[in-house]
């Protein structure tokens, strides 16, 4: 720490409770009071260095008072100052530091202590030393603008703050090597064969450190908030990267804010600790206006505040109950980077009174509107449709495609809660474009899930429910699942059903035109003769070994499509004959006069999936009807002679 030596007398001051006196063998003659301190002086020293003092002590006198007593306790920076600037009007030894130099600047301009008075009086001391050795260390930089929270304003108007600050903000970009000893630059020192610097010729011993970016935030995070945001605002003006100004609003807000290191490691929450015990805790209202404040100074930029800081953030922001504009700031930028998230970082806790959830959905759900409207704003629309009827893929659907998986996989997460009600559920769901979801797998789940949790819903609830997916992008796994799962409704396994032997159809004659195209290109080839095989031709092996697999591939194909018409026929059946026993000594209540659509052939495709999708009535007729056995028949012929 930088320090100056000033003063050649030996200490002529002691302390008695909380008087002072000076021992020089004569009689006080003032009495200065600073607060509860009482200073027993003299007066030619006093007012040959200090304007002010010299000022009311002729008052005093041209009164007529006897004891002249002089009351300073608006003194900046109080008793101790008080007491270095009269050490330094006796002339007695002090030390002028990167600790006290502020206080004393104050100090010496509140008394009046000029050049006018004295020559090399206390306010060229201290300017000269704040200019020409404080302010060119980092660290003394630090302790000086630490120390100007106590006489902030009259530490303002002498621009002690703003040369403080504009020192900081200078070194805080630059290697900080540069600002320590000894100097690793052009003419200072070099280094050795063995790695430490030499000053001189001579080994110093000091190693070259490895400093990142971020070495500065501890040093700057230990100032109060007026003086961060200053010395932020003055880096911003500067040209500082916006990711270097964000990781120390990270490290500021995480060691000022308890709530954001709830997650933290072990070691990571004992430095806190340690660290705050520095300090006190500030109270709820001291962080509710930090955690405002920081809001404020982050910018408004996709990808340049984490997504982890900004939910610790919003989790803080909701439990202090900050104002709504806070909180909608925060929940704005995260919605600028929602592809960015994780499952962890959208369960937020709901911390509301009148809502029993254990999650808050409404906050993700805000969340949410604010990326597809930044999504929409940036250009990300809906895909283009190819020739071949197929979706054209493009870069711009990767961010939402990410995000449909992380909503389907917070739907799921969500889904147990028993007092999540449908509306919300299935809002959040439908919210997400049609086209962002690929494949329903996801959504399947998190539906699944939701109907085990509400065994109570109502048929008509649950289909409502249901129709937040589409049954056509469902892959084989999970229409064989949806096809045995017991919870979902009739008609939603009707229909996947029927899709699922449409896929199986149309996998089936893929694999048929492949096998023609190989046996033609063969035919064309012409065959190997033994002659050829024994001569090392290997591309007619491999290509009968492609052609017998695709074989055992159409052949489980095929017995697929059987067992799922065995299913279908089995479940007419059934769905006859409840027909039947509900219809006894009762009106009809279902024509029976319609033909099913649903084990159609491919042609009838296209009428059996509208039929699917119309009404209730078109699925009655499904139920009653007694042709379908006939419609399978001839189902059947028709895989026969198309196998």
């Amino acid at each position: 720490m930088a320090c100056l030596k000033l003063g050649s007398r030996a200490d002529v001051f002691r302390k008695q409770g909380q008087d002072w006196y000076c021992t020089t063998g004569l009689p006080s003659d003032i009495t200065v009071v600073v607060g509860e301190q009482s200073f027993h002086l003299h007066k030619f020293p006093l007012l040959s260095k200090s304007g002010l003092l010299e000022r009311l002590i002729r008052e005093k006198i041209e009164k007529g008072e006897d004891s002249c007593a002089i009351d300073l306790s608006d003194i900046p920076g109080g008793a101790k100052a008080f007491e270095l600037a009269a050490r330094f009007c006796y002339g007695v030894k002090f030390e002028l530091t990167s600790s006290n130099v502020v206080h004393l600047r104050c100090a010496s301009e509140y008394l009046e202590m000029t050049e006018d008075i004295a020559e090399g009086n206390l306010i060229a001391q201290t300017e000269n030393f704040l200019t020409q050795t404080v302010l060119k260390s980092w660290k003394d930089s630090i302790k000086a603008l630490h120390t100007c929270d106590d006489v902030i304003d009259l530490a303002e108007k002498l621009q002690v703050v703003k040369k403080c600050i504009d020192s900081v903000a200078t070194k805080s970009s630059t290697d900080p090597d540069v600002f320590g000893w000894p100097v690793a630059q052009y003419g200072g020192p070099t280094q050795s064969p063995g790695g430490s610097f030499l000053w001189n010729g001579i080994s110093t011993g000091a190693r070259p450190r490895n400093c990142s970016s971020d070495w500065w935030y501890d040093d700057v995070s230990c100032l109060s908030l007026p003086l961060y945001k200053k010395v932020i605002s003055a880096m911003e003006y500067r040209g500082v990267n916006q990711d270097i100004i964000v990781g120390s609003l990270n490290h500021y807000a995480k060691r000022r804010l308890p709530g954001l290191n709830r997650r933290k490691s072990i070691s990571d929450v004992s430095n806190c600790l340690s660290v705050s015990t520095l300090t006190a805790m500030p109270s709820e209202e001291e962080q509710r206006y930090l955690l405002e404040e920081i809001d404020r100074l982050l910018p408004f930029q996709r990808g340049v505040t984490s997504c982890k800081l900004l939910f610790g953030l919003l989790r803080t922001a909701i439990f202090l109950k900050a104002s709504s504009s806070c909180m909608s700031n925060l929940e704005r930028r995260i919605g600028l980077q929602l592809d960015k998230a994780t499952l962890e970082d959208l369960l937020i806790t709901n911390m509301s009174e009148s809502i029993e959830m254990l999650y808050d959905v409404d906050c993700v759900h805000r969340i949410l509107d604010h990326f597809l409207a930044m999504d929409q704003e940036t250009g990300g629309a809906s895909p283009g449709i190819g020739e071949d009827g197929h979706l054209l893929a493009s870069p711009s659907l990767l961010p939402i495609t990410m995000v449909a998986k992380l909503i389907d996989g917070y739907l799921a997460e969500v889904a147990p809660d028993a007092n999540l009600k449908l509306p919300k559920f299935r809002s959040l769901a439908a919210a997400i474009p049609d086209y962002a979801r690929p494949i329903d797998d996801g959504l399947y789940r998190a539906v699944d899930i939701y109907l085990k949790a509400h065994p109570h819903l109502s048929e008509s609830e649950k289909e409502e429910l249901c129709r937040v997916m589409d049954c056509q992008k469902l892959s084989l796994e999970a229409c064989t699942h949806a096809a045995q799962n017991e919870r979902l409704p009739l008609r939603v396994i009707v229909q996947v059903l029927f899709f699922e032997q449409l896929q199986l159809r149309s996998s089936i004659a893929e694999c048929l035109m492949i096998s023609e195209n190989l046996e033609g290109g063969s035919r064309q080839l012409g065959m190997p003769t033994s002659s050829e095989q024994h001569r090392g031709g290997v591309g007619w092996p491999l290509a009968a070994r492609e052609n017998h697999a695709l074989r055992e591939g159409m052949d489980g194909m095929k017995q697929r499509v059987a067992e799922l018409e065995k299913e279908c026929s089995t479940m007419r059946e059934e769905i006859a004959r409840l027909g039947r026993s509900r219809s006894t000594g009762k009106s009809r209540l279902f024509s029976l006069g319609a033909k099913p659509q649903i084990c159609s052939t491919a042609k009838d495709a296209t009428p059996a999936k509208a039929t699917m999708a119309s009404d209730d009535d078109k699925l009655a007729v499904v139920k009653a009807d007694a042709t379908p056995r006939l419609k399978l028949s001839r189902h059947k012929k028709n895989l026969s002679i198309e196998a």
